[in-house]
């Protein structure tokens, strides 16, 4: 059983490498996909293809996983983490895997490998080419043998081995559970919130006042209650909301190939035209 959340949030079920399920998303339109994909209408038969391109060139829940790859945008939630590591702003991350779970790794190109076509996985199950893969790159599963997701256990982990580390979240339970952790083992924790369309005003306020990176996604709670210290991004913004996670943002840029326009003004800069449609 593989589940991921996909493209507005549309639920997609995963069976021996097939899409057999797919659900309503809950946006129309996403301004990064369309660029990068050009997807002009989300629906389920749009989120099931990109499902099915996902498993066909990066091999996404089979044992033909791709563990490394290019960064697939500029200051993608992934792309961050692995330029935190490799800068040493950040000592490790932990992360999610299709066909894996929760992992914890100190190891930039991993970090990039897994995460950079990763949505919002839900569920997977083990597939062993790809923890041998994991291991070999200096990747821990939290647990090899069921492929469960649990940030806070993968935090645990990670705190017996690093001192500085990020880990994503995607809601606000897990997010403020960190923090009591944080205490508790004397680490420093980078929250990184991800995966975020459709969360509500309450758990988006919750989020934003214990995390240090949020993803914008299709959410206009989080648009609306966000006050960032640096943002990147108009159309589907990702902002820092510390001075850690301002630190992050503004090393990651240095890597970008990209021009920048490096400029002060009120935060967040969210064009009408641009943004998802509808935010929710």
């Amino acid at each position: 059983m593989n589940v991921m959340e996909l493209l507005g949030k549309c639920r997609i079920r995963v069976e021996n490498e097939k899409v057999v399920e797919a659900g309503m998303p809950q946006i129309e339109w996403c301004p990064l996909f369309d660029k990068v994909r050009g997807i002009k209408e989300i629906t389920s038969d749009a989120a099931s293809q990109n499902m099915e391109f996902r498993i066909r060139q990066h091999g996404m829940f089979s044992p033909r996983r791709k563990l490394e790859m290019d960064t697939f945008v500029g200051f993608g939630a992934s792309e961050c983490m692995m330029t935190g590591i490799s800068h040493g702003i950040l000592d490790a991350a932990v992360t999610v895997c299709d066909g894996a779970g929760t992992v914890i790794t100190d190891n930039p190109s991993l970090v990039q490998g897994m995460g950079g076509w990763i949505s919002g996985l839900v569920k997977t199950d083990p597939i062993p080419e790809v923890l041998e893969g994991i291991s070999s790159r200096n990747g821990t599963v939290l647990s090899p043998d069921d492929g469960l997701i649990d940030q806070i256990r993968g935090a645990r982990v990670a705190a017996e081995r690093f001192t500085h580390f990020a880990v994503t979240v995607a809601d606000a339970d897990t997010a403020e559970e960190l923090r009591r952790l944080e205490e508790e083992m004397k680490v420093r924790i980078m929250i990184i919130g991800v995966h975020l369309t459709g969360i509500s005003a309450e758990d988006a306020g919750r989020l934003l006042a214990v995390a240090d990176v949020v993803t914008s996604c299709a959410s206009r709670n989080i648009r609306e209650l966000a006050r960032p210290l640096v943002q990147v991004g108009t159309a589907v913004p990702l902002f820092a909301l510390t001075q850690w996670g301002k630190e992050l943002l503004v090393e990651r840029a240095k890597e970008v190939s990209q021009p920048l326009l490096i400029n002060t003004m009120p935060l967040p800069v969210l064009p009408e035209k641009k943004q998802p449609r509808p935010l929710v």
